[in-house]
């Protein structure tokens, strides 16, 4: 019955999207003067911030610190009023400590961490506004952000959150479809090399569906890729134009 509400006879989804087609995606860069990088992102009616400090000495304990490479230190939170309701979200909640791993896996996936050896890379993320796929407007934050910040990737890592809904694949749930009983998987992606930095999964999955699904994630992402390569070439030609260049 789930399925048959989140896709119509004719293709549509609940918001009137095509089952491959994205969230619209807009993103600003460089929001925080006082940050080494920072950005803004927009999917959908998903909201996120992203900041990030660093490459820096450590910071806390040293048995930490990598004599080869930075650590990454990602934090994750949730403002009280991104949701309908109203609690408080420490930030040493689980499912917020669980987000800050993955987030860390998938930028130790993606950020060039030989180049500064005994150093810390602090990435912080806050969501502003939550309707589904929380973790990839996440990652999509904090890549810009990264960029922002000038510390080198081996490429973008975009992400996405797919699902399952009448032998059809959706790309870029939203919350409604995410909460609708949808087998969905998110994954991070390195578009150019197709390196996947990060897979996960919160529900039982067929094995016949797998392939399928990762496919479709793949592709949503190197959509996603085009849209935040867009960001980056507009923001540098804005910071060109500010210096007189």
């Amino acid at each position: 019955m789930a399925g048959l509400e989140l896709l119509s006879d004719q293709g549509y989804r609940l918001d009137g999207r095509k089952a491959t087609e994205l969230r619209k995606v807009q993103a600003r860069m460089g929001v925080f003067a006082q940050a080494d990088g920072s950005a803004y992102l927009e999917q959908g009616n998903t909201k996120a911030l992203a900041v990030v400090y660093g490459p820096h000495e450590m910071r806390g304990s040293r048995s930490r610190t990598r004599h080869d490479r930075a650590v990454i230190n990602c934090q994750y939170s949730m403002a009280t009023f991104s949701t309908a309701e109203r609690k408080r979200r420490p930030h040493g909640d689980r499912k917020s400590t669980e987000m800050s791993l993955h987030l860390k896996q998938t930028f130790e996936a993606a950020v060039m961490t030989q180049l500064y050896p005994r150093s810390q890379i602090d990435i912080y993320v806050k969501i502003l506004q939550s309707d589904g796929g929380n973790y990839s407007v996440c990652v999509n934050a904090a890549t810009l952000a990264v960029i922002d910040a000038g510390i080198p990737m081996r490429d973008y890592v975009c992400a996405c959150t797919v699902g399952f809904v009448d032998e059809t694949p959706l790309a870029d749930l939203c919350y409604a479809e995410e909460s609708g009983g949808v087998s969905s998987l998110a994954l991070a992606l390195l578009p150019r090399g197709g390196q996947i930095a990060l897979l996960q999964m919160d529900a039982r999955l067929h094995q016949d569906h797998l392939e399928t699904l990762i496919e479709a994630a793949m592709t949503a992402c190197k959509g996603v890729s085009k849209v935040l390569d867009e960001v980056v070439r507009q923001h540098l030609q804005e910071v060109s134009l500010l210096s007189g260049e």
